[in-house]
């Protein structure tokens, strides 16, 4: 049968490439979004934190109740369910994000901040939900195109390495625009400024010119089945009720719904690490631009290289995990790459003056990110087991503890920066310089504690017992915020 055929290259690539414009966005706007509004626009340090946190907030909310409707078929829609959320997201994700690193239109130096707060938070939201219809239905996408569990792995796959292709261009052309930029005007102009709003313009629209073209090719190339609505007409024409029988004999033990995993004490320790991870990997993404420019006072062509090098390294650190997995255990990964976090912490606190350093400094904060993300992923994929049916609500409580533990970080650090101007005082230098410290070596403390209580009492369900065959006998379909797991 031809359904039964595999994927063909091209339609792998065709696939992959729906994501593009997500991931390029992604990149720009966990590294450069606090940078830019602060040393940039010149907004107070609290304002930019409280815009940082609106987008995470707005992406918590958005991504289950994408999903949920992404799940919903609407009859007589022809282009298929998930590619028209997808196109939805695109053109939200499109229209928003040149306008999150454009300054305000109609603002001047004398309009209150307020007033610019007001005016970014419509298209952080709009940006953020377009981002997440995007994110949803392309995953969702992936049991639609897939004929057997190789394609399935393989349509991973190639989404991955366009991830890193495009988190290597937005560095990349970051670092060219910087460049260009530095042999026009000198060695006078290496800080960031007002003057460097072109250069965040350009790559807005250098970002959402790409992801746009990488999209059409998606839309061209991907078709998305039309079985749903068929399939569901079919079964129930076919469906007689008085000869409806379960093919088990005893009645199965009732699934565990998502109240049970409230009253099981793995999900909280698993959720607690995975909120540490979470809080290392993008505050230190966050922060490291600022990091760079103002305690270490490095040319800004480093916002683009140190978090280049950053990437490469955790991408290159990621082969080795499932070896590492296989040897020692997922507790003792996690633990390998808490030391690597601890050890970038350390260095930091006692060598403020990194100088050219950083780069080795980077490479092992990269490597230990990429550990123990990889790793808390696999550990909550432990936690369902079986259970694949609440899954959702899982991966769901997951992320949205992860997203506002993020944004209310970020308030926090902001309300405390001892300089609410755009030029940075010397209270300043320190203050970046324990921030790295902090949100790598405290937060990484926390993760360690997780840890032991997971190694004391190892990952299972205890007070909900549920029988593997009452799961196997319920007939159970995957929905797009299950699938979603892998990224969030």
């Amino acid at each position: 049968m031809a359904d039964s055929a595999p994927l063909l290259l091209w339609q792998k690539l065709s696939y992959a490439t729906g994501h593009f414009l997500n991931d390029l966005c992604a990149s720009m706007w966990f590294t450069y979004f606090l940078v830019y509004f602060h040393s940039v626009l010149g907004f107070n340090s609290f304002y930019a934190g409280v815009l940082l946190m609106v987008g995470q907030i707005a992406d918590g909310i958005c991504t289950p109740l994408v999903g949920y409707e992404s799940d919903q078929h609407v009859v007589g829609l022809s282009y298929g369910r998930r590619k028209t959320w997808h196109l939805i997201g695109t053109l939200s994700v499109i229209i928003s994000f040149p306008f999150i690193f454009n300054p305000c239109l109609g603002c001047t130096e004398n309009t209150p901040q307020w007033v610019g707060l007001v005016y970014f938070i419509p298209f952080i939201i709009i940006f953020q939900f377009g981002w997440a219809s995007t994110q949803i239905s392309h995953l969702a996408l992936i049991p639609d195109l897939a004929k057997s569990e190789h394609d399935k792995v393989e349509l991973t796959a190639f989404r991955y390495a366009f991830t890193v292709l495009a988190n290597i261009f937005v560095y990349a052309a970051a670092w060219l625009l910087f460049h260009f930029q530095l042999d026009e005007t000198g060695p006078e102009n290496v800080h960031l400024g007002q003057q460097d709003i072109p250069i965040f313009r350009t790559l807005a629209l250098i970002v959402v010119g790409t992801g746009a073209l990488f999209s059409l090719l998606f839309h061209f190339g991907t078709k998305e089945k039309q079985s749903f609505q068929h399939l569901v007409e079919t079964e129930d024409q076919h469906r007689d009720p008085l000869h409806e029988q379960p093919e088990f004999s005893n009645p199965p033990k009732p699934l565990l719904l998502w109240k049970h995993w409230l009253l099981e004490p793995s999900f909280y320790q698993v959720a607690i690490l995975y909120m540490s991870t979470r809080l290392i990997v993008n505050l230190s993404q966050t922060y490291i631009a600022v990091f760079l420019t103002n305690s270490l006072h490095l040319p800004k062509n480093y916002i683009a290289t140190i978090p280049l090098v950053m990437y490469v390294s955790g991408f290159f650190s990621s082969f080795l995990m499932k070896p590492i997995n296989k040897w020692m255990g997922r507790n003792i990964t996690y633990f390998i790459g808490l030391l690597a976090i601890a050890a970038f912490s350390a260095w930091v606190a006692l060598e403020p003056n990194l100088g050219m350093s950083v780069y080795g400094a980077a490479v092992i904060l990269g490597s230990g990110s990429a550990t123990i993300l990889v790793t808390s992923l696999s550990m909550t994929a432990d936690l369902i087991g079986p259970h694949l049916h609440s899954a959702a609500f899982v991966y769901g409580a997951m992320s949205f503890t992860d997203k506002v533990a993020n944004g209310l970080a970020v308030v926090t650090i902001q309300s405390l920066h001892p300089c609410h101007t755009q030029l940075c005082c010397p209270a300043c230098i320190p203050f970046y310089h324990w921030v790295m410290v902090t949100i790598t070596g405290a937060v990484a403390l926390v993760g360690a504690l997780s840890l032991s209580s997971i190694m004391v009492w190892p990952i299972k369900v205890r007070f909900c017992k549920v029988s593997t065959s009452s799961i196997q006998n319920n007939f159970w379909t995957p929905s797009s915020q299950e699938i979603s797991a892998v990224s969030t």
